[in-house]
């Protein structure tokens, strides 16, 4: 059996280790997409031993790398992919939201299709975990730990902006992890006088203050610049996590996820569906 596997959209923590795995059992009979989409459209198809994923199974990124593809949800390339996609025997994608709909499409189209929930923002409909998401709350809880002794030593207060586009997962469990003062992980949630009540408090008493701001709301510049008008005298520093949220070694949590879902992907693969999704629920691993 010859198996295609794709990496599309943001790289997520854990998708080296599901590369890996299939590529222990399958050896020269899994290849794999260079860039995603990108690289199925263009036929940038290569064994995935070329890639090294022993060298990667444990690092965070994605050795066959990914890409975002607009190209593919149009017609022509669309077309150009499905007729790359069908020289296989099934194609794997790891992936969010658009990759799912991609998939989809590849399956309603005639090829076996598994499609695997990759994606830090924990966003995808039918399932309640998807992969990476742990790594990524890990990486700004660490990040907070490491930076408040330096801002506690000065009574400052620190933003730290979290990623999830339009997702709020990764904010709400990062403010709750770390008993943050404030969060923000809706536009509506903004008021900056009740935020400058909490810093004010704060540092009468000798405390900093820990405020966790979701991306794409507000410029953190902008936010901070604003907040700064209510709170006189306070420092307030600015800490955007950033990347570290998606390169960050995987946790254990990550890589234990990724060898179960491996162990549904073979079974998948063994199935007569023509679309399989591999989801989280209530802990255990499955597939529909």
């Amino acid at each position: 059996m010859k198996v295609l596997i794709i990496a599309s959209g943001g790289d997520a923590p854990g998708m080296n280790k599901v590369i890996y795995n299939l590529y222990r059992r399958l050896k020269g009979n899994l290849f794999a997409c260079k860039k995603g989409f990108a690289g199925l459209i263009d036929g940038t198809i290569l064994p995935a031993q070329n890639f090294n994923p022993s060298k990667y199974k444990n690092e965070a990124g994605v050795c066959i790398k990914s890409a975002r593809c607009p190209r593919f949800i149009h017609d022509e390339g669309f077309k150009k992919g499905l007729k790359n996609a069908k020289k296989f025997d099934a194609v794997v994608i790891l992936g969010g939201n658009g990759s799912a709909k991609g998939a989809q499409r590849l399956a309603e189209n005639g090829v076996k299709t598994i499609f695997v929930p990759a994606t830090i923002d924990n966003d995808i409909a039918g399932g309640e975990y998807s992969l990476g998401f742990h790594t990524a709350v890990k990486a700004c809880c660490d990040a907070v730990y490491n930076v408040m002794p330096s801002m506690n030593a000065f009574d400052r207060t620190c933003v730290f902006q979290v990623m999830g586009r339009r997702c709020n997962k990764i904010a709400l469990n990062v403010a709750k992890m770390v008993n943050a003062d404030a969060l923000i992980a809706n536009e509506d949630e903004i008021d900056f006088q009740h935020l400058a009540k909490v810093i004010n408090k704060n540092y009468k008493q000798e405390n900093s203050s820990i405020i966790i701001l979701r991306e794409n709301i507000l410029p953190i510049d902008k936010f901070i610049s604003t907040l700064k008008t209510f709170t006189k005298g306070v420092e307030i520093k600015p800490f955007i996590v950033g990347h570290l949220q998606r390169g960050t070694r995987p946790s254990k949590v990550d890589i234990n996820k990724a060898n179960q879902i491996c162990k549904n992907i073979f079974k998948a693969l063994k199935s007569e569906q023509k679309f399989s999704f591999i989801y989280f629920k209530e802990g255990q691993c499955k597939i529909k």
